[in-house]
C-alpha cells in the first residue's frame, strides 16, 4: 500500500505545479508544441519509441517550418525512416544550399583563395551535428534532442538559445538505430510491473538476446563508419559530406554505476589528429564542466574513451577537418534504478545531462565559431602541403587479383568523400607497371589525413602509450586499449596496395561518391560450358545467386589450363548439356548483376591439369544452411555471418535458436554453423550426440571462435584442438587445465631479485596475453580444398588470448596456419609473448568426421563484415563443404 500511495503522488505532482525543471529559469512560447502535449507524456517519465520521435519532430517542424527543416536519409533494415532536422535562425535555414556549398568550398584550398576563405569564415554559421541512440538501449539521448529542439525553437528572452539560433545551424539526428530502439521498449514495455523496479537485476533493465543495442542485423553501427556495411551508416556519411559539420557529437550511454564523460578523449590519439583539434577538445569539455559543476552533476575526462580507432561516430569527422566527440551518460536502462552506492537515479535526470551537455555543446560552438571556422580552413589547407611534401605521394590499387574487392574499396573510399581516380588504360609509376582500371589516390587532398589513417599499413600508437602498457602487463594489470589496433583497408581486402614517390600520369577519371553497381560480362555463347574464374566477391555472388537459379555446376578441385589461360582451383563450370535451354540467359542475368567474369567455352579439351569430368571436380549442391542463433552465440558474430551470407552474398540462412538445437531434425540441413559464442555446453544440452550422427551422415559444421571450445571438449570430441596456456620459454607451451593446490605448506624458496618475485606470483596455468585486435598474416596450405582460389597470404583479425595447438596429422588438417613469428605482425600491436606464440598455429582446420567434416575457424572470418579479404575462404566452407567435405584433405 505505501508504494502504491508513493507512486500516486509522483503521478499527481505535475498537478501541484512540482514539474521537473530540464533547463533552469527557461520561459518558452506557448506556441511550439512541447513533448507533452504532442505524445501525451512528460519528458523523462517514459520511452519514446521510434514513431513517437519521428511525430514530435515533425510536430516541431510543422510549428516551426522556417526555422526547422527536417531531411531523410536512409531508411533501416526494418524499413523504419532515417533522418535529421535542421534548426537555425530563419536567415540561415533559408540559404541551407549556401551554407552548404560554402562548407566546401572552405575544404578546398585548391579552388578556393585565403581571401574568399576569409569571407566564408565571416558569413558561415557553425554547423554542429548532435547524434543519438547509435545503440538502440543507450536511452536517454533521443529525449534529451527532443527537448534541445524544443529548446531551440521555444525559448524566450535567453541569450544563450539566442547566440546558438544566430550563430550555429544544428543538425539533430534523433535516432540512428530505431530498429534497436523499439526492440528495447518492447522489452521494458512487456516486462514492466505495477511499477518502474529500481533493481539493478530487475527483468524490464535485462533484455533479452540480442538486446537493443544493435541493428537488424546486430552491428554495433559505432564501428562501421569507415566499413560501410549498413545502410543506417551510409546514409550518415554521405549526409555529413555535404553539410561537413564543425562538430559532430555522438550521444551514449555506459554502465549505471558511472557518472558522466565528455571531451577530451583518452589516450591514445590517432597521430593524424592535429593540435588545433585537440585544443578545441579543451574548448567543449571546459564549457561542459562548467554548466555541470553549476547543476552538482558528476563527470570525468580523458579516461577509457581514447580518440584512435577512426570508425567511431565520434571520430571519423575528425578525418575531414571536423571534430568528433563522444558523450557517454550513465544508463538508467529504465525509468529509475537504485546504484551500488544507494542512489536513486532516474530517466528524467539522465535526459537532462544529455540535454544540458547538448546545449553548452552548442553554446560553445557559437562562442568559438570564428576560430573553429579558421581551423577547419587550416586543417584542409595543411592536409593538401603535407601531401605534397611527404615521401609517398600515392596510393595505387592495381586491379589485379580479387579485382571486385578492388573495386568496391576503391567505391568505400569515394564514399566518405577520397578523391580516388581509375585508369582508363594501363600506365607506369616508377618501375612498376599497372593495369587499366587500377586505381590513385592522391595524398595531397583536403582528406589527407583520412587517407592516411585507412590505407597506411600500420597507424602507429604512441610509444610512451605503449611503454605504459607494457609496464601494465608487468603488473598484471589490463591494458589500457578500448579496440581494435589494426583496420588498414587493403589488409582488410587482401588486396595490393602501393605507395608511389610521384603521382601517376596518364589517363583518369574520377570515382563517383555513389552509385557504384558491378556489372559482369560473358565472353560469348557456349556450345559446352560456361567458367567462372573463382576467387573472387563477384564469383561468390554469381555461385550464390547460380545455386538459387538452380542452375547445374561442378567446381574444380584442382587448377587447369585452357586456350592459353589458367583457370585456379574452385573455378565454376557450367555445363550447357546438363542445364535446361535457358542456361544462355541465366548465365549473361547473373553475370551482369554479380559483376563476374564468365567464360565460354566450346571444348572440355585442356591443355593442362584436370578435365571438367574428372573424379577431382565435384558437382555443388544447393546448400540447406542453417545457423544457431539467440543464446549462446555472440549476437555480433551472428549477426556479421548471417550478414555476409545474406546481404553480400544473397543467400537465405536459417536461423535456429540454441535451445532448441536438440529438438531440430537436422537431416533437413547441409551446413551447421556455430558463431562464437560462450557456454554452449549448458544450452545445447544433450545435442552432442545428435551433432556427431548428422556430421557423420554428410553435414558440414562449421564453429567460430568460442564455439571451438564446445566442440573441442571431451563429452563432444567433433574437433581435436587443444587450447595452449601462455609458453613461458620457446616449445613449452601446455593445454589449459585447472591448477590444483597442493595440500598443506609448499616447500619455502628465496627470492633474491625482483625477477625472482615477478616469476613467483604468475599463474602456474596463465594464458597468453589478450589481444587487442591486430592483423596477423596466414598461410592456406594450397592443397586444402577449403582453400581452392585463395593467394599465398592471408590477413586475419586477432582478438583475445585463445591459442590452439596445430592438429596431429592423424587427425586432421590445420588448412590454414599463422606465419612465423617474424612475419606474422600485418598490422597493430602484438604483445611479443603472443607474437612468438602464435606462430605457425592454426587458423583453420578441418576434421573429417564419417561422411562429412567439421571445419573450425580460431578467428572470426566475418568480423564486423569488413573482412572482405576472407570471404571467399568463408565461402569455400559454406558452399564448398557439402561437396568435397569427408574426402581426403586435398580432394
Amino acid at each position: 500500500m505505501k508504494k502504491l500511495l508513493v507512486s500516486l503522488i509522483v503521478l499527481l505532482l505535475p498537478a501541484f505545479g512540482q514539474r521537473f525543471e530540464f533547463w533552469p529559469g527557461a520561459e518558452y512560447n506557448p506556441a511550439v508544441p512541447t513533448i507533452e502535449k504532442v505524445l501525451g507524456f512528460e519528458p523523462g517519465k517514459r520511452h519514446a519509441t521510434a514513431a513517437d520521435v519521428e511525430k514530435y519532430f515533425e510536430a516541431l517542424a510543422a510549428a516551426q517550418p522556417n526555422r526547422m527543416k527536417i531531411f531523410d536519409y536512409a531508411t533501416s533494415w526494418e524499413g523504419r525512416r532515417l533522418y535529421y532536422a535542421v534548426i537555425g535562425s530563419e536567415q540561415n535555414v533559408r540559404r541551407i544550399a549556401e551554407i552548404k556549398a560554402g562548407m566546401k568550398k572552405l575544404h578546398d584550398p585548391r579552388r578556393t583563395s585565403a581571401e574568399e576563405a576569409k569571407k566564408l569564415m565571416g558569413s558561415l554559421p557553425a554547423v554542429v551535428g548532435i547524434s543519438s541512440a547509435v545503440h538502440g538501449n543507450e536511452i536517454s539521448s533521443p529525449e534529451a534532442l527532443m527537448l534541445a529542439a524544443y529548446h531551440l525553437l521555444a525559448a524566450r528572452n535567453n541569450g544563450l538559445v539566442d547566440s546558438v539560433m544566430a550563430n550555429v545551424l544544428t543538425l539533430l539526428d534523433p535516432l540512428q538505430n530505431p530498429d534497436g530502439r523499439d526492440r528495447f521498449v518492447h522489452s521494458f514495455r512487456m516486462n514492466l510491473g505495477l511499477e518502474p523496479d529500481e533493481s539493478m537485476f530487475a527483468a524490464e533493465r535485462n533484455e533479452p538476446w540480442p538486446g537493443g543495442r544493435s541493428n537488424h542485423y546486430l552491428f554495433d553501427m559505432n564501428r562501421d563508419w569507415f566499413a560501410l556495411t549498413q545502410p543506417e551508416t551510409r546514409g550518415r556519411v554521405r549526409y555529413l559530406n555535404e553539410w561537413l559539420p564543425l562538430i559532430h557529437v555522438d550521444l551514449h550511454e555506459m554502465g549505471t554505476d558511472s557518472t558522466y564523460f565528455f571531451a577530451p578523449g583518452a589516450e591514445p590519439y590517432n597521430p593524424h589528429l592535429t593540435a588545433a583539434q585537440k585544443q578545441q577538445m579543451d574548448w567543449f569539455g571546459k564549457n561542459n564542466a562548467r554548466w555541470f559543476d553549476k547543476l552538482g552533476y558528476p563527470y570525468f575526462t580523458r579516461e577509457v574513451f581514447d580518440e584512435f580507432y577512426p570508425g567511431y561516430g565520434a571520430s571519423w569527422p575528425w578525418y575531414y577537418g571536423g571534430m568528433g566527440m563522444t558523450y557517454e551518460n550513465a544508463s538508467v536502462r529504465g525509468l529509475v534504478v537504485r546504484k551500488t552506492d544507494g542512489t536513486l537515479y532516474d530517466f528524467q535526470n539522465s535526459v537532462k545531462m544529455q540535454f544540458v551537455a547538448s546545449v553548452a555543446t552548442l553554446e560553445t560552438a557559437a562562442e568559438y565559431r570564428p576560430r573553429l571556422l579558421e581551423n577547419f580552413w587550416t586543417y584542409a589547407r595543411t592536409a593538401v602541403e603535407e601531401g605534397e611534401k611527404e615521401a609517398v605521394k600515392e596510393w595505387i590499387l592495381p586491379r589485379r587479383g580479387d579485382v571486385s574487392a578492388v573495386d568496391k574499396l576503391a567505391h568505400v573510399l569515394a564514399e566518405q568523400g577520397i578523391e580516388v581516380r581509375r585508369a582508363s588504360a594501363a600506365f607506369r609509376n616508377g618501375e612498376q607497371e599497372y593495369p587499366a582500371g587500377s586505381y590513385t589516390v592522391a595524398v595531397a587532398q583536403p582528406r589527407k589525413r583520412m587517407v592516411r589513417a585507412l590505407l597506411d599499413p600500420q597507424v602507429p600508437l604512441d610509444p610512451e602509450f605503449v611503454k605504459e602498457q607494457e609496464r601494465r602487463r608487468e603488473k598484471g594489470l589490463r591494458d589500457e586499449i578500448y579496440d581494435v589496433t589494426a583496420w588498414s583497408l587493403p589488409l582488410l581486402y587482401n588486396i595490393e596496395s602501393a605507395g608511389a614517390r610521384e603521382v601517376s600520369q596518364g589517363q583518369f577519371s574520377m570515382v563517383a561518391a555513389s552509385g557504384y553497381q558491378p556489372k559482369g560480362s560473358v565472353s560469348g555463347k557456349a556450345e559446352v560450358a560456361y567458367l567462372v574464374p573463382w576467387g573472387t566477391q563477384a564469383a561468390g555472388r554469381f555461385l550464390t545467386a547460380a545455386l538459387r537459379a538452380d542452375l547445374k555446376m561442378l567446381s574444380a578441385n584442382r587448377a587447369f589450363r585452357q586456350n592459353g589461360r589458367r583457370y585456379p582451383a574452385g573455378t565454376l563450370i557450367v555445363m550447357v548439356a546438363q542445364n535446361a535451354d535457358t542456361v544462355h540467359a541465366t548465365v549473361a542475368r547473373i553475370a551482369e548483376l554479380s559483376g563476374a567474369e564468365v567464360l565460354a567455352t566450346g571444348t572440355g579439351w585442356v591443355e593442362e591439369g584436370i578435365n571438367f569430368g574428372s573424379n577431382r571436380v565435384a558437382r555443388l549442391k544447393k546448400p540447406a544452411v542453417a545457423m544457431v542463433w539467440d543464446q549462446p552465440t555472440s549476437s555480433l558474430s551472428a549477426g556479421h555471418t548471417r550478414f555476409v551470407i545474406e546481404r553480400m552474398y544473397g543467400y537465405p540462412v536459417t536461423v535456429i535458436r540454441g535451445q532448441t538445437l536438440g529438438m531440430v531434425d537436422l537431416s533437413k540441413f547441409d551446413v551447421l554453423i556455430m558463431p562464437n559464442g560462450g557456454n554452449y555446453a549448458a544450452v545445447l544440452g544433450g545435442a552432442a550426440d545428435r551433432l556427431k550422427t548428422w556430421v557423420r551422415s554428410g553435414g558440414v559444421l562449421i564453429g567460430i571462435g568460442g564455439a571451438l571450445s564446445y566442440l573441442s571438449s571431451q563429452p563432444v570430441g567433433l574437433l581435436a584442438l587443444q587450447q595452449e596456456a601462455l609458453a613461458r620459454e620457446e616449445g613449452a607451451a601446455r593445454p589449459v587445465a585447472e591448477a590444483k593446490p597442493a595440500p598443506g605448506p609448499v616447500p619455502g624458496r628465496i627470492l633474491e631479485k625482483h625477477e625472482d618475485y615477478q616469476k613467483a606470483v604468475r599463474s602456474d596455468r596463465e594464458l597468453p596475453p589478450g589481444v587487442a585486435g591486430v592483423l596477423a598474416r596466414a598461410k592456406p596450405d594450397p592443397d586444402a580444398w577449403i582453400n581452392a582460389g585463395l593467394p599465398d597470404t592471408l590477413h586475419v583479425l586477432v582478438d583475445g588470448r585463445t591459442i590452439y595447438s596445430p592438429l596431429k596429422q592423424d587427425q586432421g588438417l590445420n588448412a590454414v596456419i599463422f606465419a612465423g613469428p617474424d612475419e606474422i605482425l600485418a598490422s597493430g600491436l602484438l604483445w611479443d609473448e603472443s607474437r612468438r606464440q602464435l606462430a605457425y598455429k592454426p587458423f583453420v582446420v578441418v576434421q573429417n568426421e564419417g561422411r562429412g567434416a567439421v571445419i573450425g575457424f580460431t578467428a572470426d572470418p566475418n568480423f564486423r563484415a569488413y573482412m572482405d579479404g576472407l570471404n571467399v575462404l568463408f565461402l569455400n566452407a559454406v558452399f564448398r563443404g557439402p561437396a568435397v567435405g569427408g574426402r581426403a584433405p586435398g580432394e
